[in-house]
């Protein structure tokens, strides 16, 4: 009976050890025009087992038993954001926070174009010089 727990535990072990690695708490990078973005992630975990055994009152037997269980949270935070020299942590909690990601995307969208005109531009002026 022991031993069915334990394996449980290990094996339940194991599988919170693979969910939360590294590549799951910062997520898959994306890229918005010019910007590099990186999800920053939360995850929760929380795992619990029991055993024992006992006697029927009417003595018409005896058992064993045990389980073990385990649960995973995982919720954004936030996103690391860079452009060229510089990054900037965008966090999703705040009030608001996802909302003001997504406002934030025109206007930073809007930066990478005026940045991409003015680049064409002067390279236009060095080709007619």
């Amino acid at each position: 009976m022991e031993n069915n727990v334990d394996v449980l535990l290990d094996k339940i072990s194991d599988h919170l050890k693979e969910m939360t690695k590294t590549e799951t708490i910062l997520g898959e990078e994306f890229s918005m025009g010019d910007y590099q973005c990186k999800p920053v992630i939360r995850v929760g975990v929380g795992f619990g087992s029991a055993g024992g055994t006992g006697e029927d009152p009417k003595g018409k037997g005896s058992g064993t038993g045990g389980g073990a269980a385990a649960g995973v949270g995982i919720a954004p935070v936030g996103f690391l954001v860079s452009h060229k020299d510089e990054i900037k942590f965008i966090s999703t909690e705040k009030k608001g926070g996802l909302n003001t990601l997504f406002e934030k995307m025109p206007e930073m969208m809007d930066k990478a174009m005026e940045f991409k005109k003015s680049k064409e531009g002067k390279e236009q002026t060095k080709k007619e010089k």
